[in-house]
């Protein structure tokens, strides 16, 4: 159901992803910035609200250590039936997404990516340890540890607060 295996790695940071082609990516590489990793759709009810603030904030914050990681998800009424690469370029080009567009993945039950077993082993939410929903957003500090979990119905810009805290703007 929605409990967790346990989970070894201590860090955001130890994990590998693939990129939107299919391509290896060590978060790694995203020592020292805050993260923050949402689980996107491009025909969900919150697509175009998310969508738009998530851009508002990384135009505001990327130059100050902010970056968002997203990653399409099909799991919540196939709501992102495109290809990686289709709602990469969905983001990019409707939303001028500059931050980073993943390759699709689960977020719950046993075939969920990795990365996403991590993050709701660390923050649990409404459901437990299960993703209720497209766009739930992990907050993730410089270390690579989880600060929060936000639902889907808590907007980007509700959790700015949140994000310059964790900047060193608050």
């Amino acid at each position: 159901m929605g409990a967790s295996t346990s989970v070894p790695e201590k860090s955001i940071f130890e994990f590998t992803v693939k990129d939107a082609k299919g391509r290896d990516v060590s978060l790694s590489s995203y020592k020292g910035k805050v993260l923050l990793v949402v689980n996107v759709a491009s025909k969900c009810g919150f697509t175009d609200s998310n969508y738009t603030q998530l851009t508002e904030l990384y135009g505001k914050y990327k130059d100050k250590g902010l970056e968002i990681l997203a990653f399409p998800c099909n799991q919540f009424l196939k709501q992102e039936p495109r290809s990686s690469e289709d709602a990469e370029q969905f983001a990019c080009t409707r939303y001028k997404a500059e931050y980073p567009i993943f390759a699709k993945v689960r977020v719950n039950g046993t075939n969920a990516a990795p990365v996403f077993k991590f993050l709701k082993s660390q923050k649990s939410g409404f459901l437990g340890s299960r993703i209720k929903w497209n766009f739930t957003k992990f907050l993730i500090d410089k270390e690579g540890k989880v600060i929060e979990r936000y639902g889907p119905t808590t907007e980007p810009l509700a959790i700015e607060n949140d994000i310059k805290k964790e900047l060193g703007e608050a």
